[in-house]
């Protein structure tokens, strides 16, 4: 028996300049994996419908239940230092949001097949990296750090080529959006600052409302409130020896939540140099380096915004406290 779910689409309704419109890619014979009760009494999930099977297959992106506008996001990016071009969800698929409550959380499915955004990628999870933000993500909501959540794991015999063969997994993630700095970086990188000004509106008028009544420019006030977001999120990864891994624009919330769990680790003993991510060479990404390389990406949403400050000085004037807001969350831990 169906479970009726009270879809809204607010990211959906900004239309086809955000995103692609498109049906997840089915897999073969699901079955559950993991669930989090908590994140489903947080929907207001029936327990009863959560072990049913309409549910094991809307979470596997086999079926569209009625009220879902699943949709893949563009943005673009810094990866490791360098300008990425055109990024966007290449396995992750939004299906709406669902009432939470602090407000309404975004639905989406990593792992849920290809997207216009893929790129030479095959839009699919495995098993054991689901897992792991599964476990994660549930783990650091529970230590007090913002971070996205996980409701529930599916797995499928499906095939999946990484190193080697392995079995494909969907995670289905949670947040009260799922917009990152990459975002912002696509539309003033190309140009398309109509709908730059659009998404910092949206931002604000749903996330960051007091920065509209803020004095002098509120783009500049959102940008110092998503530092200071950022600020206290990394001063939090440091203290629990926590390491992301590959903290790309593309990977950084604008709400200054933990996103995008790939090669994170924790730290098992205190070395401040330790690379958790074996593609990143260079130690961008090590340990220490984090709280530089948040700044670093917070200048270059600054850098977005641009075209809606007034001056310069006024992006600058934003980032500057996060130079001590960072030190001192650090040090209070």
């Amino acid at each position: 028996m169906s479970f009726p779910l009270a879809w809204t689409h607010r990211f959906a309704d900004l239309g086809p300049d955000f995103h692609t419109e498109l049906r997840p890619t089915p897999l073969p014979d699901p079955h559950w994996v993991g669930q989090s009760h908590a994140v489903a009494r947080e929907l207001g999930l029936d327990d009863a419908w959560m072990q049913g099977d309409e549910a094991l297959q809307a979470f596997t992106g086999n079926a569209v239940l009625p009220g879902m506008r699943p949709l893949a996001s563009v943005y673009s990016g810094h990866q490791f230092g360098h300008w990425a071009g055109q990024l966007g969800d290449g396995r992750a698929i939004l299906l709406g949001e669902l009432p939470g409550p602090s407000g309404p959380l975004e639905i989406q499915l990593k792992g849920a097949g290809l997207t216009p955004y893929s790129r030479m990628g095959d839009g699919r999870a495995v098993l054991r990296s689901s897992i792991r933000e599964f476990l994660c993500s549930e783990a650091m909501h529970a230590l007090g750090i913002p971070t996205s959540r996980a409701l529930c794991i599916t797995g499928s015999p499906g095939l999946v080529r990484r190193e080697e063969i392995e079995t494909a997994a969907v995670v289905t993630r949670v947040a009260p959006s799922f917009i990152r700095f990459g975002h912002f970086e696509h539309f003033s990188h190309s140009g398309q600052h109509a709908q730059l000004r659009i998404l910092a509106d949206f931002v604000i008028d749903h996330f960051y409302p007091a920065c509209r009544e803020a004095p002098g420019n509120p783009y500049a006030a959102l940008l110092e409130a998503v530092s200071a977001r950022t600020a206290g999120m990394v001063a939090q990864w440091q203290a629990v020896g926590f390491c992301h891994g590959v903290m790309n624009t593309d990977n950084m919330s604008i709400l200054g939540l933990t996103i995008d769990y790939g090669p994170f680790q924790f730290l098992d003993a205190f070395v401040p140099g330790h690379i958790c991510n074996h593609s990143d060479t260079g130690g961008r990404y090590a340990y220490n380096r984090q709280p530089n390389i948040a700044y670093w990406n917070l200048f270059a949403l600054g850098q977005a915004l641009l075209p809606l400050m007034d001056e310069q000085q006024q992006a600058l004037d934003a980032l500057e406290p996060y130079k001590a807001l960072m030190p001192a969350a650090l040090q209070r831990r």
